[in-house]
């Protein structure tokens, strides 16, 4: 079976409900992998909007996901360190955790969900940037998995 990412509140290509964005309760969605490659010791995801005016905008930094998790719940604190010891960095607002969708008014943006299966922990303080996490993550990724939403205002 492939290694795979779903999410019960969307489908791939289909529109982010407002809960999930700025124009609502700006909550994390709930998201479900499935098997991970044989030496997986964690995972990372990284949440990003290609579309957005000048450079690709960065919603979610998200690493050393534990290896036992099969998906994370609705709604995830804003927490540097969760109490199961997943890390969050900085998004392109400057915050911890998850920011949702805010495109400006007009077309429809993409959004992608990357979650990525590691050989390793992050030897990363919490707080890192998308860079950060990329930069460490080199040589360690034992596959991808992506989901795509869609948001206009």
């Amino acid at each position: 079976m492939p290694f795979e990412l779903a999410c019960s509140a969307f489908k791939e290509g289909e529109l982010i409900p407002k809960k999930h964005t700025c124009e609502g309760e700006d909550l994390s969605p709930p998201l479900r992998w499935n098997h991970p490659p044989g030496g997986t010791r964690s995972f990372a995801l990284i949440a990003d909007d290609p579309d957005a005016p000048g450079r690709t905008w960065v919603h979610w930094v998200f690493y050393n996901i534990p290896l036992d998790l099969r998906g994370l719940a609705e709604g995830i604190p804003t927490q540097e360190t969760l109490p199961n010891g997943a890390q969050q960095g900085l998004n392109d607002s400057q915050e911890i955790g998850y920011g949702g969708p805010c495109p400006p008014p007009g077309k429809p943006h993409r959004y992608y969900f990357k979650l990525y299966a590691l050989d390793c922990e992050l030897a990363l303080k919490s707080r890192a940037t998308k860079a950060q996490v990329v930069e460490a993550m080199q040589g360690h990724v034992l596959a991808e998995a992506s989901l795509m939403g869609r948001f206009a205002r």
